[in-house]
């Protein structure tokens, strides 16, 4: 952690739409006078698009599933020192995974490549959003470089509901191949994914309020008003419950951490939760420098 350069960090699955929730930041940045560096979890994975390929056949020839998800399947060590270097004098490096035509247009490379590392700072914040943003193994501490780090979690059923939408509709994949693609990931999501949200400050995990029983033939995605949004801090202290209940109606508390708000109240419950806690970081930043 770093009073001088602080570290936000959104962490979450594939499909559990952190992408959004980056969004809502942004719109908190730009309205407070925030300046941030943005980083993503793709830019550390270890293998470009093709060699990930042949790495998943290779492993699959041992009896073994080998994902995104697992910690050898990323450069963690090297994201831990991004932090670290953030934290210290607020620079460091990156790069960006070009996941479509689109983004190939942009960054006029192939899909599935990786643009080159380029160096980033001078700003208030860094901002992360990807897989393992608070991950710790037996070799690498993330999390303990976070000031600010935030859990986005669908139930599972609505998790794997947006992530066969989204790879079908923007990636062209099949509803087999993307279950195959669960399947293969729920070991590594079990040990490396679901430890992360018992480390982060904040967890928002939406709860649909209709039938989700069986994800693999669901039509649509259920909408925000159709959920509710479980919202967890792990340290209560400090956090105004009374004032985020009032300006939110129809919420109530459901523990002494916890809160229940309606699902279409999310960018709205972001937007009260986090602009007091980033002006926080921002104001003791200025005071350091």
């Amino acid at each position: 952690m770093s009073a001088k350069y602080p570290i936000i960090s959104i962490t979450g699955s594939s499909g559990a739409g952190t992408t959004t929730v980056e969004q809502t930041f942004k719109k908190i940045f730009a309205r407070e006078g925030v300046t941030a560096s943005f980083i993503e979890g793709d830019a550390f994975h270890r293998y470009d698009r093709q060699t990930m390929k042949a790495k998943i056949a290779e492993e699959k020839a041992l009896g073994r599933d080998f994902t995104h998800f697992n910690s050898e399947a990323n450069e963690l060590k090297m994201l831990e020192s991004v932090f670290e270097e953030y934290g210290r004098r607020g620079r460091g490096r990156t790069r960006h995974y070009i996941h479509d035509a689109d983004e190939a247009a942009c960054y006029g490379a192939e899909p599935g490549t990786f643009t080159e590392w380029e160096e980033f700072g001078g700003t208030d914040v860094l901002f992360y959003e990807g897989l393992h943003g608070c991950v710790v193994t037996d070799e690498v501490n993330v999390a303990k470089h976070c000031d600010l780090k935030i859990g986005v979690v669908p139930v599972i059923n609505l998790e794997w509901i947006q992530k066969i939408h989204r790879d079908k509709a923007a990636r062209g994949y099949s509803t087999e191949a993307v279950t195959d693609t669960i399947l293969r990931r729920m070991p590594d999501y079990v040990h490396y994914i679901c430890p992360q949200f018992s480390l982060t400050d904040i967890n928002f995990q939406r709860v649909p309020i209709v039938d989700t029983s069986n994800p693999f033939v669901a039509r649509w995605i259920p909408t925000p008003a159709e959920s509710i949004l479980v919202i967890r801090f792990a340290n209560p202290r400090g956090i105004d419950f009374p004032y985020l209940l009032s300006m939110m109606s129809n919420s109530y508390m459901s523990r002494a951490n916890s809160i229940v708000v309606p699902g279409d109240k999310l960018d709205l419950a972001m937007q009260l939760i986090f602009t007091p806690l980033i002006n926080k970081l921002v104001e003791r930043k200025r005071r350091m420098s």
